[in-house]
């Protein structure tokens, strides 16, 4: 008999069922709490909810004692390996020490109450894959790969005078790709498909952190975008892009573009045209303060400084008149760098045109439709995902109880799982 064969072991005990009691839920699509429920959870997911008391065998109950459930937040635009502030930097780091950087980003982030971020670019769908697997803690991970930019687009990272180090192929850096023409859109689309994308990510405006190119210049031509809004759809996904200017918008959205990052020099014609095609707006307004107040002191390149405009004045007015307009409007910062622990600095600026209830809306139930997981994500319903916020206070009436590193989070539950418990 072999000594060193491990016996067999029999399987784990299944988790037990958890029944939060006594609580005021919060409904996102109606923004109103309803108090007196009962949730029971089993394995990952919401088995029941009612308004009388529930039962199963060998639960584990936490009385709530008035206290408000609401579905984890959703982050509709982050960039989890983008660990420096002078993002062109980021291309000269090992990818292994940028993954074990992200792994602490990714951790803030669920502490913050943050259960699902969408990746505008960057993270590797293998990231995404190791959250899945429980290797480390973290919000489920919608990745985009890299972002695909034409040559001397946002995603060019080189300089002016600065050459690609292979003039065989087009250059790859750690947040994007260059590819121009037709062929070379669909190529590059389908690759980033091809390993784990959940949407792809476009370029189709200037930006503040592009060194060569203008934030008012249009870029990728209509027959590119909608190349790749094709290859998107017929991979059952679609196509998010990395907006600024009206007629920037316009073209993206004339092309099939689902979601629009930033958008803030958008007009009310433009708005206009994003509500009929039923697509969603993603505005961004945390990075653009962080980095007009923090950027010099972060190491941002005065070249982006100088770029930054008007687009945080602009952005404010921008959401407001999204907002008269009815369009669908998710959550999402843009965060980088040393930027990251502010995440839930988006609630306080919104708050100029928005109320709590919408806020919340953006960050789960919208989020949820633009992500295709109605039902799964942002709503606490009977077949939804167990991620579950247990807030200290009403947020409808306070958002601050959303801010400040999840200090007013008496728990935080991804997929049936405590990250956090206080009760």
């Amino acid at each position: 008999m072999n000594n060193n064969r491990k016996a067999r072991q029999a399987p784990a005990p299944s988790a037990k069922p958890i029944i939060f009691t006594n609580c005021a839920i919060l409904d996102t699509l109606k923004g109103e709490l309803l108090p007196g429920r009962h949730v029971l959870v089993e394995g990952d997911a919401i088995k029941a909810v009612s308004d009388r008391p529930i039962k199963a065998a060998g639960a584990v109950v936490y009385d709530l004692a008035g206290r408000t459930l609401m579905p984890g937040l959703c982050d509709a635009h982050v960039h989890v390996t983008a660990i420096l502030s002078d993002l062109a930097r980021l291309g000269g780091l090992s990818p292994a020490y940028i993954t074990a950087r992200a792994i602490n980003v990714l951790n803030g982030m669920l502490r913050r109450g943050f259960t699902t971020v969408r990746d505008a670019a960057g993270a590797d769908p293998g990231l995404a894959q190791a959250v899945r697997e429980g290797v480390f803690a973290g919000p489920r991970i919608l990745c985009s790969g890299r972002a695909l930019s034409q040559t001397g687009g946002h995603g060019d990272v080189r300089s002016p005078g600065e050459t690609a180090a292979d003039t065989c192929s087009p250059p790859q850096w750690a947040l994007s790709r260059i590819c121009d023409g037709v062929a070379e859109v669909r190529r590059a689309a389908r690759d980033e498909l091809r390993r784990g994308a959940s949407q792809i990510k476009i370029m189709v405006s200037g930006g503040v952190a592009s060194p060569s190119d203008r934030v008012a210049s249009n870029q990728f031509s209509p027959d590119e975008i909608r190349a790749i809004v094709a290859e998107a759809e017929d991979a059952d996904s679609y196509v998010m892009a990395h907006a600024y200017t009206a007629r920037s918008i316009r073209r993206a959205l004339e092309c099939g573009v689902r979601s629009i990052e930033h958008g803030n020099l958008i007009d009310e014609e433009t708005l206009d045209l994003l509500v009929a095609k039923g697509a969603f707006l993603v505005p961004t307004m945390a990075i653009y303060e962080l980095v007009w107040r923090e950027g010099a002191e972060a190491g941002i390149p005065q070249v982006a400084l100088d770029k930054l405009g008007d687009l945080r004045e602009r952005s404010l007015e921008a959401l407001g008149l999204a907002m008269r307009k009815g369009a669908k409007i998710a959550f999402g910062t843009d965060l980088f760098g040393t930027f990251f622990e502010q995440q839930s600095l988006e609630f306080t600026l919104r708050q100029a045109v928005c109320s709590p209830a919408e806020m919340i809306r953006s960050a789960t139930a919208v989020c949820a439709d633009l992500f295709n997981m109605s039902g799964r994500i942002g709503v606490i319903a009977p077949g939804a995902y167990a991620d579950l916020l247990v807030i200290d206070g009403d947020p409808l009436q306070d958002i601050g109880l959303l801010q400040e590193e999840g200090r007013h989070m008496s728990v935080i539950m991804k997929e049936g799982k405590f990250v956090v418990n206080r009760l």
